[in-house]
């Protein structure tokens, strides 16, 4: 597919310098770009580089000068890339309409317009399916699920029973909703089973990495606010409830009944102790041990996590270790010295 520089610059709000009828066929990064690709530059660098490539249009911020070659200029050039970049995404271009034969729906479910479902797919009993709703091949859905419009299902997630979607989320491949939590008691010096009948509710426009696990509540329901974002190969535990807006990087293990709030980042491979609260536009850096309440936003690292800037003197503090130690032993291989000479 091809799009008139104009046309793209509508899109998103842009001015044009340089020639409106440009046609665009796709983007790219500046080292990979060919003639027929718009690029995305955001210091003078950048611009440079993207000014000498192949490309045929750059995405540029207001006020930048001429370059020599055709310039959408737009206050936010990430937020108009991310917009073209969906004009040119292949898998909207591959959706096919319409529902496979090869697939079982059971009694009582609904399904809205315009749906997208794929090979192999199996719904269970009285499911209701909003509208546009795009479900790859090898989905399992459980019974009781609602999903509401414009949400996006990618291959091999599974959905458990009583699991409600808001619109427009998005779960990628491999990820399963609604699991029974990690819950046991002792018996004759055993472990029992602490069964879970609730479920698990995903806000609007939620968006599930790969391979990520929610686990659904023992009871009531485990919770994600609308707009937070999280990435693969996190687990979030029963009867958590995550705020709105929130992010959640990759490996992060937020374990049972944590109360995040909204806007809170949750940084690469930290983990979460059960029962904590995060307060409103907290960060959590990566790795970090979060094993009390942690304030509304407030900065924290470290294991445990503490302040941040507290945290960094701590390492400092550390780095200074093996000095502090040669010091100590010299001062001891002196103060013997000293006590042979008074002997």
């Amino acid at each position: 597919m091809s799009e008139l520089l104009k046309d793209l610059a509508k899109l998103v709000g842009g001015d044009i310098t340089g020639d409106q009828e440009t046609l665009i066929s796709g983007v790219s990064d500046i080292k990979d770009a060919d003639e027929g690709d718009i690029v995305f530059a955001e210091t003078p660098k950048l611009i440079q580089e993207a000014s000498e490539s192949r490309a045929s249009a750059i995405i540029v911020g207001n006020g930048t000068p001429d370059c020599g070659k055709p310039l959408i200029l737009v206050e936010n050039p990430r937020l108009a890339i991310a917009a073209i970049l969906e004009v040119f995404s292949s898998e909207q271009q591959r959706r096919n309409p319409g529902i496979n034969p090869v697939g079982d729906i059971g009694q009582g479910s609904s399904i809205g317009d315009n749906p997208s479902i794929g090979y192999g797919v199996s719904i269970g009993e009285n499911v209701t399916i909003g509208d546009n709703v795009w479900i790859f091949p090898l989905v399992f859905i459980g019974n009781n699920v609602r999903i509401g419009s414009d949400c996006v299902i990618h291959p091999f997630v599974s959905i458990y029973d009583n699991t409600v979607l808001g619109d427009r989320v998005i779960i990628h491949s491999g990820s399963v909703i609604g699991a029974d939590g990690f819950s046991y008691t002792k018996k004759d010096n055993k472990h029992y089973k602490i069964p879970h009948i609730g479920g698990v509710s995903l806000g609007d426009d939620v968006e599930i990495g790969a391979n990520v696990t929610v686990d659904r509540a023992r009871t009531g329901k485990t919770r994600i606010g609308r707009g937070t974002k999280v990435d693969n190969l996190t687990h979030i535990a029963h009867n958590c409830s995550i705020g709105e807006d929130c992010i959640v990087i990759a490996h992060v293990g937020i374990s049972g009944s944590v109360n995040v709030g909204d806007r809170v980042i949750i940084a690469g491979q930290a983990g979460l102790k059960e029962h904590v609260n995060i307060g409103n536009d907290a960060v959590v850096l990566g790795q970090a041990g979060v094993m009390g309440d942690i304030e509304p936003g407030a900065m924290v690292s470290g294991y445990p996590a503490r302040d941040h800037k507290q945290h960094l003197k701590v390492v400092a503090a550390q780095m200074k270790v093996p000095d502090l130690l040669r010091t100590v032993k010299d001062l001891e291989r002196r103060l013997s010295k000293l006590e042979e000479h008074s002997e």
